[in-house]
């Protein structure tokens, strides 16, 4: 038995003591919590409380329910999906998946014309209201069930040089490289990674447990003289993804010496 004699409400007595559990390895993760009728004896508290310590728990994301089986306590062990984000291209010049890896369209992909925000409109470096064509994706990974969401932003001005791209701007990524670099761009890219708690349709989308963050990547591909062409967003669960990248050494560029 363990006496509750913190200072405070009582749920969040009972919550701390099921914490300090958790994180002496009494609870183990991925094992099932004590189910509420022993929570009740252990802690000598009424059935609300239980249940209002085990949401306080929930929020925090130290426990996760399954459904008609019970709370468990959230395992911390190896996310499911490497994400690697180099690109390779063949020896005829095709742009493909790292590894090889492909994933599966949960739904059909929806194309539509928006405009820059002043987020997007800083990676494309452009004002804001400026004309886009998007394309959204909602993937899932076939060996894993791992749920992404890809967004392709692509600015009319790009497109008035490449008319087959205004034409289906919902074309896989690799297509769109490949469309670039027939166009004479040589391209590279620059990405960045933050971590955002998701809005409520990105978790729903994406199936998430609560207090469960995304990964938010944004790959922009530069063209001639480092023009920003498009943009790819993709999110992700945090609990279900890490990101691989293969770095290189660049070169040092050259000083300058004085006449």
């Amino acid at each position: 038995m363990t006496e509750i004699q913190r200072p405070g409400a009582l749920y969040q007595q009972v919550a701390a003591a099921i914490r300090e559990a958790i994180v002496k390895g009494e609870f183990a993760p991925g094992a099932p919590l004590p189910s509420e009728a022993q929570l009740i004896e252990r802690y000598k508290v009424s059935r609300p409380t239980v249940r209002n310590a085990v949401a306080a728990l929930r929020a925090e994301g130290l426990i996760e329910v399954h459904h008609g089986k019970g709370s468990f306590v959230r395992s911390d062990g190896q996310p499911a999906v490497t994400l690697e984000r180099r690109i390779s291209r063949t020896s005829d010049g095709r742009f493909v998946m790292p590894n090889g890896a492909v994933w599966d369209e949960a739904e059909e992909s929806t194309r539509y014309r928006t405009h820059t925000t002043k987020t997007t409109g800083q990676l494309l470096e452009l004002r804001e209201e400026e004309a886009l064509f998007g394309c959204d994706r909602l993937l899932t990974d076939p060996t894993t069930g791992t749920r992404a969401m890809h967004r392709t932003l692509i600015p009319f001005e790009v497109t008035e040089s490449i008319p087959t791209l205004a034409e289906a701007p919902d074309r896989r990524p690799d297509a769109i490289y490949g469309l670039l670099t027939q166009a004479g761009h040589k391209l590279w890219w620059s990405e960045t990674v933050r971590a955002h708690m998701p809005l409520p349709d990105e978790r729903t989308a994406l199936q998430l447990p609560d207090a469960t963050p995304i990964l938010h990547l944004s790959r922009v591909t530069h063209g001639t003289s480092g023009r920003p062409l498009i943009l790819e967003e993709l999110r992700v669960g945090a609990d279900r993804a890490e990101v691989a990248y293969r770095i290189t050494a660049d070169k040092e560029p050259a000083q300058r010496t004085r006449a």
